[in-house]
């Protein structure tokens, strides 16, 4: 009778200690599962929504921007070696690049110069060989550099692709960079005075 009871026993302890186990592993799965769980991404009309803010902030800056009506003029002088110096003033910002180029028509020959206006104004010379400028027809041109290799207070007025600039003066550059605004006028070199329909300068070497 003993030896009964005492296996009885035995066999409710196992099932005791069994059924302990299945609760104890019940029980931690769960916190395990939790701890694994992926961090949450931001969904697609989030990242569009901050892209859109972006753009929308980007196209408020630019038009508040005013177009900048180009204006330049320029003066051209014949020193007493016979070379040319070239001053001009634009309403262009301080710092502007430009690049002035007098060409001789009839041989298409060209001298250039970059310079930068500065307090409204710019000069650049002299222009033409050591032994001078030869009589005939010339053209000054001063042409604004593109806005992207411009400093960056420039930029911030006329625009990285010059879109801000105006005027009779402004075109599309020939390289595909936006606008640009150049400025040319036409001269004549020599002591007698030429036949012409244009209304041009004549210049003349001093002491003559």
């Amino acid at each position: 009778m003993r030896k009964v009871i005492s296996r009885v026993g035995v066999m409710m302890l196992s099932v005791a200690l069994l059924a302990g186990c299945g609760e104890t592993q019940e029980s931690s799965g769960p916190a395990s599962t939790t701890e694994q769980a992926p961090a949450s991404e931001p969904s697609v009309t989030e990242a569009a929504g901050d892209q859109a803010d972006v753009e929308e902030a980007e196209v408020e800056e630019a038009e508040e921007v005013a177009p900048l009506a180009v204006e330049i003029s320029a003066h051209v002088s014949l020193r007493s070696d016979r070379r040319l110096m070239v001053e001009g003033e634009s309403n262009l910002p301080d710092e502007t690049l430009v690049q002035i180029i007098v060409e001789r028509e009839i041989s298409s020959v060209r001298w250039r110069e970059r310079t930068r206006i500065e307090d409204g104004m710019f000069a650049a010379g002299p222009f033409g060989p050591g032994s001078g400028l030869p009589d005939g027809g010339y053209v000054v041109q001063v042409e604004v550099s593109e806005g992207s290799v411009q400093p960056e207070a420039v930029q911030a007025r006329i625009g990285h692709k010059g879109q801000h600039l105006a005027g009779e003066l402004v075109s599309q550059s020939r390289h595909g960079l936006g606008q640009v605004a150049t400025y040319s006028r036409r001269f004549l070199v020599g002591s007698e005075p030429r036949q012409t329909r244009d209304q041009v300068e004549v210049l003349e070497s001093p002491g003559r």
